[in-house]
């Protein structure tokens, strides 16, 4: 019984604790199905900031969802909040139904005219109102409203670095620069509107933080600036003026400096137009270079340099000058008469206005302004028009003579260049014949046509007239007489028949400033008289030279040649004689005579008309066979010492000994002998080395090498032609050779000039002590 009490009490115990729970779910149950809103998120107060998107979810909590009707907004005036409308158009506020029978309040944008109480509502089984309510509390939150992330002061300038900022409640603003906070003073101050940087250097630059906090709310941003100081542009190169030339390529700079690196632009003030988009101009705008693939005259002007970038704009003017080449657009001949003022003008432009002068064609020399030195009868004047770019110079020469009368050359000249342009003076004077008052009359013989011809000078050109006998020859109808032009040259064509034609003509020019005459003489021609000497100069035994004298002649009718007749003077007969005839400059030489022998010589001279009769009639015997005549070497001295020339030979180490064959003096030259000696000379005596001579004979030659020779020596060569009877004079020369071979050959074995010169010091010691010496006696 006690273990069935034990076993019934804990089961009572477990109904008991059923009922209890079961009581405790029927109430929970009850109370979950109580209808009800709730709104997402569930804060009682929605703080957003201003500007912002916002949605609000409400959502029935009731027994039963198809029972909940009406539900929907009403904003903070109690107005009901419609749904979206269709259509593209979005209004700030509206309701869409969600999924799951919830309504959401949909706020694009959130303004602070939106905050306020804000509800849900909806009817439950047509019998219970249900709502519920929110409040929506609107901030502004930092908004950087002028605060840009790199910003450029200017060298020495106060400058504010902008950090403007919007937040509602305000924000309190501090600043830090490179990390490390900024101490306000006198550097640095702390604006409503940003930092103010009081006169900004360099060392300014770095990254500026602009911290904005909001204590009410809790907001914290940061505007991080880039500052970067900016040096406002200086030019630094430009000159005040600038020069080109026309038709020339062209090229200037303006340089600048400045951070960043300024850009720089070229202004032609007069149209104000940037250059850089004319045709023939370029500009590089890095480098300030400007560029004019050809400069024309209209490019002469101001023009204004502009450098330009973030810090500013400075300008400088200057001004191009375009040198215009000088062109000469007038010049022209003049003519004016003898002892009169003649001037010649010339005309040019260029720019600047060139200068101009004259020069006679041919010279260098060139009159200066005004009058002339070395003759004042010439003056120049000048005349310059700037403005116009034009000047005018005229050559101006009084009392003019006909040596004024000539080719000028006008120059004129600037900076851009040099023009030339060529006139004539002409000096007209009255005819004369001063140029043949000297030449010699007119010869004919034989009735040969004699051609008398007369040129006037004169200008203009004269015409003549021929008088014979003080009568006009075109009077006389004379046909042996035949006039062949009529000036200013005229010839008078004489055929003389008779001998009454060898006469005086006269030649009578004229023009307008005058008359000129001029006698002209027709001679007869003769045969040359005998020649007045002949004489033997120089004897050898198979040649004979003379010396002769001509006979007086003519002006006009000279000797042409002299001839010779010979023949052995124990033949009679002139007909078998011998015959030479030589030019008058020739030596006059009778070859191939015979040794030991008499000979008979006659001589005459030849002009234009002939052979004159033959004359000087001599004898004279030739010498017996000798020796041959001496050869001359034919070499030119090159160098003189002060006793005898020199010959330099081209060489260190040979040299070419060259003569001409000499007379044998009757026998045959067989050979050549050919001796050469180093050696130098001392006090004016020439000493020499027997033992280092060389001697050669050769045969059938007129020359001979000389080889293995010392350079920079001396060497006394002598020459020997050889016959039958024996060796000639010898023919003595001096030779020299060059310092330096580059190609040495072998030694010879003859000393140099510097062991000669040795030798030659060392001889004066040797010969005392071979000196014998001789006891002193008192």
């Amino acid at each position: 019984m006690g273990e069935l009490r034990k076993s019934v009490l804990p089961q009572q115990h477990l109904v008991l604790a059923l009922l209890i729970c079961c009581s405790s779910l029927i109430e929970l149950s009850q109370a979950e199905l109580k209808p009800i809103l709730e709104i997402y998120p569930k804060q009682e107060v929605q703080r957003k900031p201003v500007g912002k998107p916002l949605i609000l979810t409400c959502r029935p909590t009731v027994p039963d969802t198809a029972l909940v009707a009406d539900l929907q907004w009403k904003d903070n005036l109690n107005n009901t909040i419609l749904p979206k409308p269709t259509g593209r158009n979005q209004p700030p506020m509206y309701t869409e139904t969600l999924p799951g029978e919830s309504l959401a309040l949909m706020i694009t944008s959130l303004s602070v005219e939106m905050g306020g109480r804000y509800y849900c509502t909806a009817s439950y089984a047509n019998t219970e109102i249900l709502e519920k309510g929110v409040t929506i509390k609107t901030y502004v939150a930092i908004t950087w409203t002028n605060a840009p992330e790199n910003q450029y002061p200017t060298l020495g300038k106060d400058y504010v670095v902008m950090c403007e900022v919007k937040a509602d409640p305000n924000p309190t603003i501090d600043w830090l620069r490179n990390g490390d906070p900024i101490r306000t003073g006198d550097k640095y101050v702390v604006q409503t509107h940003g930092l103010l940087i009081r006169d900004v250097q360099e060392d300014d630059e770095g990254i500026y933080t602009c911290r904005a906090a909001v204590i009410e709310t809790g907001e914290l941003l940061e505007r991080t600036i880039r500052v970067e100081v900016f040096i406002q542009p200086v030019i630094v190169s430009l000159p005040s003026e600038l020069e080109a030339t026309e038709g020339q390529p062209y090229a200037a700079n303006c340089t600048a400096t400045g951070k960043p690196v300024p850009e720089i632009s070229w202004i032609r003030d007069a149209t104000q137009l940037n250059v850089a988009t004319a045709d023939r101009f370029q500009v590089n705008p890095q480098t300030g270079l400007v560029t004019i693939s050809s400069v024309i005259q209209e490019d002469h002007g101001t023009y204004t340099c502009l450098a330009k970038n973030k810090a500013g704009v400075v300008d400088q003017k200057t001004k191009l000058n375009v040198l215009v080449r000088p062109q000469i657009y007038e010049l022209y001949n003049v003519t004016g008469a003898r002892t009169k003022e003649i001037a010649i003008t010339c005309r040019a432009k260029g720019r600047p206005a060139p200068a101009i002068t004259f020069r006679r064609w041919g010279t260098q020399e060139e009159y200066s302004n005004g009058n002339q030195v070395d003759d004042n009868r010439i003056t120049l004047e000048r005349y310059f028009d700037e403005e116009r770019g034009e000047s005018t110079g005229t050559l101006r020469i009084n009392n003019a003579q006909r040596s004024d009368d000539g080719l000028y050359q006008c120059i004129a000249r600037n900076k851009g260049s040099d023009a030339y342009k060529t006139g004539h003076i002409t000096v007209e004077f009255a005819p004369d014949f001063s140029h043949m008052k000297d030449l010699p009359p007119v010869f004919s013989w034989e009735q040969r046509k004699a051609n008398l011809s007369c040129l006037a000078m004169g200008i203009p050109n004269a015409t003549i007239e021929w008088h014979w006998n003080g009568r006009k020859i075109k009077d006389l109808y004379d046909t042996n007489l035949k006039i062949v032009g009529t000036g200013p040259r005229s010839d008078l064509i004489v055929h003389p028949v008779t001998r009454q034609y060898y006469s005086a003509y006269k030649c009578i020019a004229t023009n307008i400033h005058g008359t000129a005459e001029h006698d002209m003489q027709l001679k007869e021609a003769r045969v040359p008289d005998f020649v007045s000497e002949a004489k033997p100069s120089q004897l050898t035994a198979t040649t004979m030279t003379f010396d002769i004298r001509g006979p007086p002649t003519e002006l006009g009718l000279p000797i042409l040649a002299f001839s010779v007749q010979y023949k052995e003077a124990l033949n009679p007969d002139w007909s078998s004689a011998y015959n030479r005839s030589w030019s008058p400059d020739s030596p006059y030489i009778v070859e191939g005579l015979r040794p030991q022998t008499e000979y008979s010589f006659r001589f005459a001279a030849r002009n234009q008309v002939g052979l004159g009769n033959w004359g000087v009639n001599q004898q004279q015997s030739t010498p017996r066979r000798s020796a041959p005549e001496e050869p001359k070497p034919l070499h030119h001295p090159e160098q003189h010492d002060q006793e005898e020339p020199v010959v330099v030979s081209p060489y260190s180490d040979h040299f070419e000994l060259r003569w001409g064959v000499p007379a044998d003096n009757g026998e045959p030259i067989d050979k050549y002998q050919i001796k050469y000696c180093p050696g130098l000379k001392m006090s004016g005596t020439w000493t020499e080395l027997e033992n280092s001579c060389n001697t050669v004979e050769v045969v059938e030659t007129t020359s001979f090498e000389m080889t293995q020779l010392n350079g920079n020596t001396y060497y006394r060569i002598e020459l020997k032609a050889h016959n039958a009877i024996g060796y000639s004079s010898p023919a003595s020369i001096i030779m020299k050779t060059t310092r330096d071979n580059p190609h040495p050959q072998k030694s010879s074995g003859a000393p140099s000039l510097d062991r000669l010169l040795a030798l030659c010091a060392a001889l004066p010691i040797m010969l005392l002590l071979l000196t014998p010496t001789t006891p002193h006696t008192a």
